[in-house]
């Protein structure tokens, strides 16, 4: 089975912006394919932007939302894939596709229209390949939440998708791996928000705004713990553990009314960085992932030392605990969580 070569991008997307935001996926698909990469990975929500839908009506989101893969965005993607002959992964808002009752009198809770967050990927040659449905989204109260975890084969390699928030949920990251996941993509809108842990908080626009003439400050605010340092606490950790590989993509810029710092990266089986983007713009992280890592990390061992007898009622067993917004423990309501 060949190595694969991986392009992990970030980019600012324009909020709402459909048109927009496919045409860059469309131009750097064609860069990463020039480059000889196979995939290419994008962030959460990629083609419709995602923290400005916290303001958005249900409405207002539903007419955002499109199904999949059936909706004229899937089938954009569909299309770019083919021209530059490159998988591609991105993200949108999703809608439910099953039919709105006739009459007031016909609604049930379970006919209401659904939205998703969800991450796809197409193939140039197999067409649309997966979907993956955010499992604890909460940008908005609109969104439902995804029920299962997606495995697809892609150029012979298995692969998995969480999303954002889904992959600080160590379960699920495990999960994945015992179904045999050896690549994970892990598309993001996060860092740069306020949250309990130390350092956490806000990067201030004006620095972005300014970032030409003084690119030392914002990166500074970038790297230390309010970006990537928290970063490295814990997404190495899941490389490692799980003994696979991770590819990160992160938005760079404004996202909505908040600041991202990008990021994106690839990750090998041994938590190690083997690619990341570095430009303060558009940017890619290039990587070729290679089988023999697979076998040769800790985390392949660990699963096969694994004693599920001793923990299957522990790990299974329910909780109290709920998914915490900043805004909703007293943050700042321009968004975030806690973490």
């Amino acid at each position: 089975m060949s190595d694969l070569k991986i392009a992990s991008v970030q980019f600012e997307n324009a909020s709402g912006d459909k048109a927009y935001n496919l045409a860059v996926i469309d131009r750097l698909s064609a860069q990463a394919a020039q480059q000889g990469c196979k995939v290419i990975a994008f962030h959460e929500c990629s083609i419709t932007g995602y923290t400005f839908a916290s303001h958005l009506t249900k409405t207002q989101l539903i007419d955002l939302a499109e199904p999949v893969p059936s909706g004229p965005s899937t089938q954009s993607l569909l299309r770019i894939s083919r021209i530059h002959n490159i998988a591609i992964l991105a993200g949108l808002f999703e809608l439910d596709p099953s039919p709105p009752p006739k009459t007031s009198a016909d609604a049930t809770p379970n006919s209401i229209p659904k939205i998703y967050n969800t991450y796809i990927c197409v193939h140039p040659t197999l067409g649309f390949l997966a979907a993956q449905r955010k499992l604890h989204p909460f940008i908005s109260p609109h969104l439902s939440p995804g029920n299962s975890y997606a495995l697809f084969d892609l150029y012979g390699w298995k692969c998995s998708i969480l999303i954002c928030y889904d992959n600080n949920i160590i379960e699920n990251v495990r999960a994945t791996a015992l179904m045999g996941a050896e690549i994970l993509f892990a598309p993001h809108v996060t860092m740069c928000t306020p949250s309990s842990r130390p350092g956490a908080g806000f990067v201030d626009p004006k620095f972005w705004e300014n970032r030409e003439r003084d690119p030392t400050t914002l990166r500074e605010e970038f790297e230390g713990l309010k970006g990537r340092k928290w970063l490295m606490k814990w997404l190495p950790a899941r490389a490692y553990d799980n003994g696979i590989y991770m590819v990160f993509s992160n938005p760079i810029g404004m996202d909505g009314d908040q600041l991202k710092n990008g990021c994106s990266m690839v990750l090998d089986p041994f938590g190690d960085v083997v690619a990341e983007c570095a430009k303060l713009g558009d940017d890619m992280a290039v990587a070729v992932c290679t089988r023999e890592k697979l076998e040769m990390a800790g985390g392949w061992r660990y699963r096969r030392a694994r004693r599920p007898e001793l923990y299957r009622g522990v790990i299974g067993r329910g909780n109290d605990a709920v998914l915490q917004v900043a805004w909703m423990a007293g943050g700042n309501e321009r968004g975030g969580h806690v973490i």
